[in-house]
């Protein structure tokens, strides 16, 4: 990643004691964007220069143990203001770098400074609580099959368009999206279900297999079996993933956010080592016409939050080939 590369750069410069050591992160960028190295302490750091004319409010991060959020007067540019997050844990240099690559990307072609203020924030918002999630036990058994699914169908998808950047995009469920994927006019739904339950996938809401405003909706069914020290580990599949990915370096960087979006480390996947899943069967249906599904136009009014199952044998008619939904996807 570019952005450890400069850090290591810095790092090794030695003509540099004491204070904020910064170099431009790319004139690709609009915006003034800083790569720098806060020493003595070798604290990482990300910055982008403001007008100071321009609030920044940045007191609900005050209190963060991973993280410090500062804004400090830049030195080499008067009537400006350094905008600095800085990580403080640095054993967590791993995440901190992805997250400086997310942040720049979120306002790579942004030349309102307000805007670009409000997007920085917003987008940081997102990520300060991931670092919380660290020191977590990881995610519960569901969330690891269920992720397990996602990324199963993702793997699928890279495989077969090499828009990798576009994919990756598609996959909307890390933000707690109503549906896993979706792209302008259509959306897809990943169900995973283990053991007995293979038969009968649960529905979370009204409107997650409802087709207003879509042209096409499908229904992804993945039925698997959990195994101990067999089969497809987490960690596995992911690992494979980057492979794919390993010659788009954006691709791969927003994938890796994404991953910690859902409380996934590699810090912490000595936790997924032991299980893996056995794939028994997948399945693509269309959900269209009779398809049986409740949607939100259907309920009386005062009905809401509403929960139900669909018995999978019960869809045979909808079933697609996985090669008609991959041609039909991203057109």
């Amino acid at each position: 990643m570019k952005i450890k590369q400069i850090w290591e750069e810095l790092e090794n410069d030695l003509s540099f004691s004491k204070g904020l050591l910064i170099r431009r992160y790319s004139s690709a960028v609009l915006p003034d964007v800083f790569i720098a190295l806060q020493q003595p302490e070798k604290l990482l750091c990300v910055a982008a220069s403001i007008s100071t004319n321009v609030e920044i409010n940045i007191s609900s991060f005050s209190n963060l143990q991973e993280i410090q959020v500062d804004v400090l007067p830049d030195v080499n540019h008067n009537g400006k203001n350094l905008l600095i997050f800085k990580l403080i844990n640095k054993q967590h240099k791993d995440i901190f770098a992805v997250l400086c690559e997310d942040l720049i990307s979120s306002i790579t072609n942004e030349t309102n400074e307000k805007q670009l203020v409000r997007a920085i924030l917003n987008r940081f918002e997102k990520w300060k609580s991931l670092f919380n999630k660290i020191a977590s036990q990881g995610l519960t058994p569901e969330e690891q099959r269920g992720l397990f699914g996602e990324l199963y169908f993702l793997r699928k998808f890279l495989l077969f368009n090499s828009d990798f950047q576009k994919v990756i995009n598609t996959w909307v469920g890390t933000s707690r999206e109503i549906r896993d994927f979706q792209l302008n006019n259509w959306a897809l739904e990943v169900k995973t279900t283990i053991g007995n339950n293979h038969q009968k996938v649960h529905i979370s809401s009204e409107r997650q297999l409802d087709t207003t405003h879509l042209d096409c909706l499908y229904l992804y069914h993945l039925s698997i079996e959990k195994a101990q020290e067999s089969g497809e580990t987490l960690p596995q599949i992911i690992v494979s993933i980057f492979e794919i990915l390993q010659s788009d370096t954006i691709s791969l960087n927003r994938f890796k956010a994404k991953l910690y979006e859902v409380g996934y480390f590699e810090q912490q996947e000595d936790l997924y080592n032991n299980i893996g899943y056995h794939i028994r069967q997948d399945t693509f249906y269309k959900v269209e016409g009779e398809f049986p599904r409740l949607q939100e136009n259907e309920l009386r009014n005062g009905v809401g939050d509403v929960k139900y199952s669909i018995i999978v044998s019960q869809c045979q008619q909808y079933i697609q080939s996985e090669l008609h939904v991959f041609e039909t996807l991203l057109l």
